[in-house]
């Protein structure tokens, strides 16, 4: 009489499913299906893993052989639930041109997923065939890097395995080494000459490796000429000698200056000779002409004295040609 009574365990299905504590697909499938990304084999198989794990596969790939047992309501209202998840998840993780294709009233999670590999695997041979064309002209010169090229090989190569024309690792190493260009020769023969053929990610990693040593060769390259160019403009700024430019505007006025006056006191000492008989170097003569040390002031000295320091300015130069013409006409 003092036994308590035993409580009933609890049904299965009245506890939580894992299915409904997902809350963001994307975290778990990063893949967006779109209709000409070529990604329906990564994104197919990415979505069976995350249905597997979260025990919903059977709601895509119903099971071979189906139990007996008939579902109670409570399970026929969680298998309903499950279901409707399983095809948000679907319609959340492509594209909405295929969603507009794919959407159907009350559609199923299976009709959704059939109907999405019917549209990407249907003309199995001509999509093969395209496929196959487009394997064998990818070039490293199309992509602007080495990891990009090789996923692209990649997943043309998984595309031709959906279609049931598998690529094998050595046609896919062979296919890699085709499409780089003459710069990468050297690694290419080295996978070419490796016996057997290394697999398909250890080809790229050594392709990836490669890119990276031509990367640093380029850099340090580049540093190097860089350096040259400043230290020639520093020796080119160092032996450079700016012209002193007092000293060539005096020069040049000097010269200009001195040809008009050695000119007109030419004309005017052979008008003295030729009027007087001689010379007028009695009273001082001037490379500029006839000086007149009278007009020029006490201070003044010859130019041809040894004390010397400066010629006459132009002004008294100017004063005595006036005054030398004056003396010449009243002679």
């Amino acid at each position: 009489m003092g036994d308590k009574p035993v409580t009933p365990p609890a049904s299965s299905s009245s506890s939580l499913h894992p299915a409904v504590t997902v809350t963001n697909i994307k975290n778990f499938v990063p893949v967006t299906l779109e209709m000409d990304s070529g990604q329906y084999t990564s994104w197919a198989e990415l979505f069976k893993i995350h249905c597997r794990a979260f025990q919903v596969l059977d709601h895509i790939i119903p099971p071979t052989t189906e139990s007996s047992a008939a579902r109670s309501d409570q399970d026929t209202e969680l298998w309903t639930r499950l279901d409707a998840i399983v095809i948000q998840w679907i319609y959340s993780t492509i594209s909405n041109d295929l969603l507009n294709t794919i959407l159907k009233v009350d559609a199923t999670a299976q009709q959704a997923w059939e109907s999405l590999a019917s549209i990407f695997q249907d003309n199995q041979n001509q999509r093969a065939v395209y496929l196959e064309h487009k394997l064998v002209t990818t070039k490293l010169s199309n992509f602007p890097n080495c990891s990009a090229y090789c996923q692209a090989l990649k997943m043309l190569a998984d595309q031709l395995a959906n279609l049931g024309a598998k690529v094998s690792n050595q046609r896919l190493v062979l296919q890699l080494i085709a499409g780089l260009p003459e710069s990468y020769e050297g690694i290419a023969m080295m996978i070419q000459q490796t016996n057997p053929l290394p697999s398909f990610y250890e080809a790229r990693s050594k392709l990836i490796l490669e890119e990276t040593r031509k990367q640093n060769q380029a850099a340090a390259a580049a540093v190097t000429a860089g350096a040259a160019l400043v230290a020639q403009q520093h020796r080119a700024t160092d032996n450079y000698r700016p012209p002193n430019p007092s000293y060539d505007y005096g020069n040049n006025r000097g010269q200009s200056f001195r040809g008009r006056g050695s000119n007109r006191g030419r004309r005017s000492q052979r008008y003295n000779r030729n009027s007087r008989g001689g010379s007028n170097m009695s009273t001082g003569s001037h490379p500029r002409g006839n000086w007149n040390s009278a007009t020029a002031g006490p201070n003044w000295v010859h130019p041809g004295s040894p004390r010397s320091t400066q010629p006459p300015t132009s002004a008294q130069y100017w004063a005595q040609q006036q005054q030398q013409a004056g003396n010449n006409w009243a002679a």
